[in-house]
């Protein structure tokens, strides 16, 4: 499990910032933002000319700056706000370059030095705007995932923002990735900040609250939403500062499959041990961890260094790790992250108001080692992953997870499981059986799906008056991401027009309204004028007393085969969406979520 409008001076005061992170100053003015011939907004700081897209209705503006580059002597430090430059308009009409990427360990993928297209100078931010928006529109703030250490901010909003008739802003978002974001020890936290891509994303909804308007956004109905590690992220926004912030950035959040690695104290073994790998890969290392190297601290021979070596220093440590793993993760610093979630969240110490959360199916496979034939590999790969468990702790996991097959049955048929019926993601799926199946499940329940449990219930009737809301991805195979796809691809796409267009009206209606409803015809599907309540028509909010999740499938009489996989994604799919009791659902999914939380301290998270 190694793996959330003020005026200026007014936010300032009023966020806890203990980082040295200057506030936004600049006097900002639009100017013409509506006319396709001269797409200009001033942000005080630069002027940028962004494009239209004419057939979608929308302004594009693509590769704003948001943040100084950090690099140099910013290396590990909170993000600062651009510098003045306005010699000339700037274009915004293509991607600014990505973070540098480090991937997860265990997969095969060796990352080459000269990174094509990635520069450390990476905090930038893209906007989509309806182009004949009369007033101040609801804004949708994209993060992506990657576990931390991939991906970046260029995911077109247009299928989605189109869906939802330009009834809403888009904002994608990138962050310092990898050990440029997440390097963590007692030097960093004394020279530096750790954490600083959460940072880095904190700042940047600091401008979204100073700027949008200057794009027909409202900066006092924001949302934000990502999937894995930028579910994740959600959710440590959602928690940053204890949850003291309010609404001061955000009123709602929505999280897909919130990733939640181990989160380990700044200085604890675990990162320290990554921070000095990092320092020897990059010719910073010390005899020992006590030592300096020659006359020049680690800390300061790393910020000297040149960013290839700097990149590949971090892709290298990182692809060491083990399985489906990443080096470099958020850490509990006592002042951005001051808590493990399962702690925090336990106490409803949130920030914003709603919550719209969900998990895939079949979250775990592509996580864990797909060799695990017998009860003994089973408990080998569980003490790999929870080095702290005792085997009094190894014997709680296997029972909570029983099995009913002894070993893997190479015959046994595969198929998804119905969640409240026959047969359960404990032993069977689409992709696994027996002993891999229960491994995938546990993998899948304490990474993604029981954080998406403890988020929603923070938000249940919560302090501040907001709801959560919870929903199941279920499409086969419903594999870890294979959601994305059914909230920005265009209908049709990939999942079907019935299918693409109702989950992008649940995101959609959740910016615009906080509510996830979304009507009977669009509910059963567009396409076939059917009426009739449906379950997604009135969705209640979730609470300890009445744990409902709306379970999106579909069914169809035509199966799509892709690979080895039979998906049930082709035009002729049809919507089946059901209210069911999460907490019963996969035969006691709460009841397994309750005890990971309750050893969220060894785990730990």
């Amino acid at each position: 499990m190694l793996f959330r409008l003020l005026t200026v001076a007014a936010f300032a005061v009023a966020s806890p910032t203990s980082y040295n992170a200057r506030p936004y100053v600049h006097t900002a003015k639009r100017q013409s933002s509506n006319d396709s011939s001269n797409l200009e907004v001033d942000l005080g700081y630069s002027v940028y000319q962004g494009f239209s897209n004419a057939t979608a209705g929308l302004n594009v503006f693509q590769g704003i700056r948001f943040a100084a580059p950090p690099t140099g002597q910013l290396r590990w430090q909170a993000p600062r706000a651009p510098e003045s430059n306005r010699s000339s308009t700037i274009p915004a009409t293509s991607y600014a370059p990505t973070c540098p990427q480090s991937p997860s360990g265990g997969n095969g993928t060796v990352l080459p030095t000269n990174q094509t297209g990635a520069s450390e100078d990476c905090l930038f931010l893209n906007i989509w705007t309806p182009s004949n928006a009369t007033g101040p529109l609801p804004v949708y703030v994209w993060i992506h995932g990657g576990g931390y250490g991939q991906g970046n901010g260029r995911q077109d909003l247009t299928a989605f923002i189109n869906t939802n008739g330009n009834a809403f802003v888009g904002v994608t978002i990138q962050y310092r990735l990898g050990a440029f974001g997440f390097l963590s020890s007692d030097e960093v936290y004394r020279k530096g900040v750790v954490n600083a891509a959460l940072l880095d994303q904190h700042l940047a909804l600091q401008w979204v609250q100073q700027y949008i308007h200057l794009f027909n956004g409202d900066s006092r109905q924001v949302t934000i939403s990502g999937e894995s590690a930028g579910g994740g992220s959600v959710m440590l926004q959602d928690m940053s500062y204890g949850g003291t912030l309010g609404t001061q950035l955000f009123i709602n959040t929505i999280a897909a499959s919130p990733y939640l690695p181990m989160q380990y104290g700044y200085k604890d073994w675990v990162p320290s041990q990554a921070y000095y790998a990092f320092a020897t890969q990059a010719g910073c290392a010390p005899t020992s961890p006590y030592l300096k190297n020659g006359s020049t601290p680690i800390f300061e021979c790393l910020t000297n260094k040149d960013s290839a070596t700097l990149i590949n220093a971090s892709a290298a440590v990182s692809q060491q790790t083990s399985f489906g793993t990443w080096a470099f993760l958020p850490v509990t610093d006592g002042t951005f992250v001051q808590d493990l979630p399962s702690r925090q969240l336990a106490r409803g110490q949130v920030n914003g108001l709603n919550m719209l959360v969900g998990n895939n199916a079949n979250e775990g496979v592509a996580f864990t080692p797909q060799d695990i034939q017998t009860e003994d590999d089973l408990v080998a790969y569980l003490r790999i992953t929870f080095p702290l468990f005792s085997n009094n702790d190894i014997a709680k996991i296997l029972y909570y997870y029983p099995s009913s097959n002894a070993s893997v049955n190479p015959n046994a048929l595969l198929f998804a499981t119905e969640g409240d019926m026959g047969p359960t993601a404990l032993n069977e799926s689409s992709v696994g059986t027996g002993q891999q199946q229960r491994a995938d499940n546990i993998y899948a329940e304490t990474t993604f799906v029981c954080p998406s449990y403890w988020m929603v219930e923070a938000y249940s009737n919560n302090r501040a008056g907001g709801q959560g809301y919870k929903y199941q991805f279920s499409i086969p195979p419903a594999y870890h991401g294979a959601d994305v796809a059914g909230y920005f691809d265009y209908p049709g796409e990939y999942y079907s027009v019935d299918f693409t267009t109702a989950f992008q009206k649940i995101y959609g209606n959740f910016v615009t309204s906080s509510n996830p409803s979304i009507s009977n015809a669009v509910a059963n599907g567009v396409s076939g004028g059917n009426v009739s309540v449906n379950a997604a028509s009135a969705w209640p909010p979730y609470s300890i007393y009445a744990p409902y999740q709306l379970d999106l499938n579909t069914t169809c009489p035509v199966i799509t085969v892709q690979g080895t996989n039979k998906l049930c994604a082709g035009p002729t799919a049809i919507n089946d969406f059901r209210l069911v009791n999460a907490y019963t659902w996969e035969g006691g999914r709460g009841t397994r979520c309750d005890f990971w939380r309750s050893v969220g301290e060894l785990v730990p998270e």
